[in-house]
């Protein structure tokens, strides 16, 4: 290698000097790609010594290219939830762990649907060179018909034959199912599911649940309709108990509700787990902190983020991929 070989003006030149290719040098600048470590730092060294800088913006609109990658959040159903909802804080920390090991920007947007043609719309702005949406909300039409269309795309959510869309999640009728035994193991048999089956996800969870209990205790499962939101989740759940419900189980969509529940309950001195059980979903970090701490059934978030972005990238690169289920985790203690 010969490092003093004229001036460096572009990627070539030191390609040139450095005694490596275009490419080799473009890896080592932007971190994007396998590469030997001392080959990267020598890279940077001599990027150093002689002043030069990547224009990675121009790089990547001679590539076609953005460097970016959406995660968006379509909130059709639950309009009033939040970024700070603790499962999408959790899985958008994994995201933007993933997406930077891949060299790619993460740009983040709360969508409240008003037509169908949102995705489209965000789609053609051009911002971006894929999209990862957390959560199908009520808006599957919409994705399928995009998915026809736009390449790029991948789902975290509740998988079926018919979705055209690529998705990663977990199996949420085997996490149901996961739930209903425990708590018949506990002996509990009066019971009741809080959750809007009006979600893919949910609806999946409350069958899944309903599928594992003896045919006779099907029909007695009361079905109650709980907003995913803290607040919106406590307020059903102070009703329904100050109404006179007193169930023995309680199986909660997401581990938001299931923490509210718990505090609407102690609020009509219902003892948790001695009076009854509750079972949440998802294993947010929160959940082992609650009073009592929540038994949970385990979404691997982690695992999906990293699916989630390895897929998109192999879309991104045209090859063939297919829609992932991951098994979910009974997680017991002391809420149950």
């Amino acid at each position: 290698m010969a490092d003093d070989e004229g001036p460096v003006r572009s990627i070539t030149d030191l390609a040139r000097i450095a005694g490596v290719s275009v490419s080799t040098v473009s890896r080592a600048l932007t971190a994007k790609g396998a590469l030997n470590k001392e080959t990267r730092r020598r890279i940077q060294e001599l990027a150093a010594k002689h002043g030069f800088q990547l224009n990675v913006a121009a790089q990547n609109l001679r590539l076609g290219r953005t460097g970016a990658i959406a995660v968006l959040l379509p909130l059709g159903h639950e309009r009033g939830q939040h970024l700070s909802d603790p499962f999408f804080m959790a899985m958008l920390g994994f995201l933007a762990d993933e997406l930077t090991e891949r060299g790619y920007d993460l740009l983040l947007s709360r969508v409240l649907p008003d037509g169908d043609d949102w995705l489209d719309n965000f789609i053609r702005t051009g911002r971006v060179d894929g999209v990862i949406i957390i959560g199908q909300s009520d808006q599957s039409a919409v994705l399928d018909r995009t998915a026809e269309r736009y390449g790029p795309l991948v789902i975290w959510g509740a998988h079926a034959a018919h979705y055209r869309y690529l998705t990663v999640g977990t199996d949420n009728q085997a996490g149901g199912a996961l739930a209903a035994r425990h708590l018949l193991e506990k002996g509990r048999d009066r019971l009741a599911f809080f959750g809007n089956v009006a979600v893919p996800e949910f609806a999946a969870r409350y069958e899944g649940f309903l599928s594992a209990l003896p045919a006779d205790m099907r029909g007695k499962v009361d079905l109650v309709h709980a907003h995913v939101t803290p607040e919106a989740s406590h307020r059903v759940a102070a009703d329904y108990f100050v109404a006179g419900h007193r169930p023995d189980g309680i199986f909660a969509a997401s581990d938001v509700t299931a923490m509210s529940v718990i505090a609407a309950a102690a609020e009509q001195d219902i003892r948790v787990p001695d009076q009854l059980s509750v079972v949440g979903f998802d294993d947010v970090p929160l959940a082992q902190l609650a009073n009592p701490p929540l038994t949970t059934v385990r979404q691997d978030i982690r695992q999906g983020a990293h699916l989630l972005v390895d897929l998109l990238c192999r879309r991104l690169a045209e090859e063939d991929t297919a829609s992932v289920q991951i098994a979910p985790e009974l997680v017991v203690r002391e809420s149950s």
